[in-house]
C-alpha cells in the first residue's frame, strides 16, 4: 500500500450534527478518507453515546469510541441563537453538512437546507431521521431495533420455531450510515460536474427495506413472505452450520460442482448421483433429507479437521468464531483491521482498521476519538477566525 499522506477527501470539511450511530458511522467513514469532520455537540454532555457503558476507556464509552474517530469536537449550544448562528457561520465554510435531528427541527432553528443553502449553494445538506422527510411515519424518531422489527428483518432472522431475533449489532443504523456516505460521494461528484450542492433525505427504514435485498425479491416474485430458517439459507441447500464432533462449523455450498465435491470428500457417492439431489433446486425441495444426512457425517470429526479438509477441496467452510477469535486471526493482522492509536490521554488504544485498501490515497486513523469540547478554540478560531475576548464571552454566555 502506497505511504502517500492524502486521502481521498483531504480539503473536504464535514460539518457533523449527529448523535449515536448512524450519522457518526458515515462521517467517521468519511474522516477516514481524508476528510476534516467537525463533531459539533451539546456542552456539558455530548453525544449520548459517550455515556453508553460499560466498558469504559478513560471516561468514555466503547461504544462512543467506536464510531467517533477521526473528527474534532466542538461544543455549541443550539437552543441559543448565537450558538445557531456560530452553524450557520461554519456551514458557510464547509462542503457537507449531516445531521440526525427529528423533521423539522434544524428548519425550526434557521437551520434547514434552504436556511443553509441560501449561505452556501455548493453545500450538500444531508440529513438522517427513521422514515424519512415525507410519508405518514415522517414524524416518528428512529430507533434502530424498533426499524429491524418493523422493516420485517427479525420476521426471517432467528430459528424456526423461536422466537425473531435482531442481529447482534445495530445494522439499520450502520447501513443507512453506509448509504448515506454512499451517497454523499455521488453528491459530491456531481456538484464537481455542476457547482451545485443538493438535499440527501436518508432514512433508516427505507435502508433497512432496501438491504434485505435478495429477501424482498423473494416475497415480490412469489408471494408468499419468507420465513425464518436459523442458519440455513432459504434458497441455497446445503448452505447452513452443521454440529461436529467439538462444536460447529459453517458450510456454503454453492453451486452443483462444489456439491459433488463435498460428496466425494464425505465419501458419499450415493447422494452425489442421487436424481434428488444433483440440481440445487432438487436439494431446497429435498432440503430435510440432504441436512439429516450430512448432519450424520459431521459428527464423526471435529470442526478444525473438516474446515481444513473442505477448504482445501474448494469447498467453502469456516470456523464459527467469537469475537475474540475473528480478531486474531491472521489475516485480521495482515490486512491492519486492528490499528493502535494514541488516546488524547496519552494512552495506547486499538481500534478497527479502515475497510478499504486504496494504492494512492489510502484510508488512516489521524485522530483518536475527541474529548467532548477539545477543539471547541482551535476550530472557532482558525475557521471562523474569532479571538480569544470572542471565544471568552461565548463561554461566559454558555454558548459553547
Amino acid at each position: 500500500m502506497s505511504q502517500t499522506h492524502s486521502g481521498c477527501l483531504d480539503g473536504l470539511r464535514i460539518l457533523d450534527l449527529s448523535r449515536v450511530l448512524a450519522g457518526p458511522f458515515c462521517t467517521q467513514s468519511l474522516g477516514d478518507l481524508g476528510a476534516e469532520v467537525i463533531k459539533i455537540e451539546q456542552p456539558g454532555k455530548g453525544d449520548d453515546t459517550r455515556h453508553w457503558g460499560p466498558p469504559w476507556f478513560h471516561g468514555e464509552s466503547a461504544y462512543y469510541l467506536s464510531c467517533n474517530r477521526n473528527k474534532k469536537s466542538v461544543t455549541i449550544n443550539l437552543q441559543a441563537e448565537a450558538g445557531r448562528a456560530l452553524i450557520r457561520q461554519l456551514a458557510a465554510h464547509s462542503d457537507v453538512l449531516v445531521e440526525n435531528f427529528k423533521v423539522g427541527a434544524m428548519a425550526k432553528w434557521g437551520l434547514g437546507y434552504a436556511d443553509l443553502r441560501a449561505i452556501n449553494p455548493r453545500l450538500i445538506y444531508g440529513a438522517i431521521t427513521g422514515y424519512g422527510q415525507t410519508g405518514p411515519l415522517a414524524p416518528r424518531p428512529g430507533y434502530d431495533f424498533i426499524i429491524q422489527a418493523q422493516s420485517g428483518l427479525m420476521s426471517i432472522t432467528g430459528e424456526p420455531d423461536g422466537e425473531p431475533c435482531k442481529a447482534g449489532v445495530a445494522v439499520a443504523d450502520i447501513v443507512t450510515g453506509l448509504y448515506a456516505q454512499n451517497a454523499i460521494l455521488a453528491a459530491l461528484l456531481h456538484r464537481e460536474r455542476s457547482g451545485e450542492g443538493q438535499f440527501i433525505d436518508i432514512a433508516l427504514f427505507d435502508a433497512q427495506i432496501s438491504w434485505l435485498a435478495s429477501a424482498t425479491m423473494n416475497y415480490l416474485v412469489s408471494g408468499e413472505p419468507p420465513r425464518r430458517h436459523g442458519n440455513a439459507h432459504p434458497n441455497i441447500v446445503p448452505y447452513q452450520t452443521f454440529k461436529t464432533a467439538d462444536g460447529f462449523l459453517a458450510l456454503g455450498v454453492g453451486n452443483d460442482g462444489q456439491f459433488q465435491r463435498l460428496c466425494e470428500q464425505l465419501d458419499l457417492p450415493e447422494l452425489a448421483h442421487d436424481a434428488r439431489f444433483q440440481t440445487n433446486a432438487g436439494r431446497v425441495k429435498n432440503r430435510q433429507l440432504v441436512v439429516e444426512i450430512l448432519e450424520k457425517i459431521f459428527l464423526r470429526r471435529p470442526a478444525a479437521e473438516w474446515v481444513e479438509q473442505l477448504t482445501a477441496a474448494g469447498i467453502p467452510a469456516g470456523p464459527i468464531n467469537t469475537i475474540a477469535q475473528a480478531l486474531a486471526e491472521p489475516q485480521v493482522a495482515a490486512r491492519e483491521m486492528i490499528v493502535e492509536v494514541r488516546h488524547p490521554s496519552g494512552e495506547p488504544l486499538k481500534f478497527l482498521g479502515p475497510a478499504p485498501k486504496f494504492s494512492a490515497t489510502p484510508a488512516r486513523i489521524q485522530l483518536p476519538p475527541p474529548l467532548l469540547g477539545q477543539h471547541t478554540e482551535e476550530v472557532l478560531r482558525e475557521i471562523l477566525e474569532l479571538n480569544e475576548d470572542e471565544i471568552t464571552q461565548f463561554r461566559h454566555q454558555q454558548v459553547i
